[in-house]
């Protein structure tokens, strides 16, 4: 069970801040803007997101391209290793479904 606990807590460690995995979600339907996350993000400030972003990139989950445009334009998106976490956020969702309502 140890070995299975560590693979948990290392997930953990890239996904289990708060905002992280909404922000995950609001990914899986394409490339964002930092307005757009924000937007679906309400209650999150936006020093939050800012760094909850970072440390997705930084693991390698979110990609952050920015272009050489006036005004600039940053979009997020999933890399490979982002998209691979649809399945753990549709098996979230489908839990949350079961839980009263708050």
């Amino acid at each position: 069970m140890e070995k299975h606990g560590n693979h948990v807590a290392r997930s953990l460690e890239v996904v289990g801040y708060k905002w992280a995995l909404l922000i995950v979600r609001e990914l899986l339907d394409g490339p964002r803007r930092f307005t757009q996350i924000s937007r679906a993000l309400p209650d999150a400030n936006q020093k939050m997101i800012t760094a909850r972003l970072r440390e997705l990139e930084a693991a390698g989950v979110v990609s952050r391209v920015a272009y050489a445009e006036v005004p600039p334009r940053v979009e997020y998106s999933l890399t490979p290793r982002g998209r691979a976490l649809r399945p753990v956020v549709e098996a979230l969702r489908s839990w949350g479904k079961s839980l009263p309502a708050r």
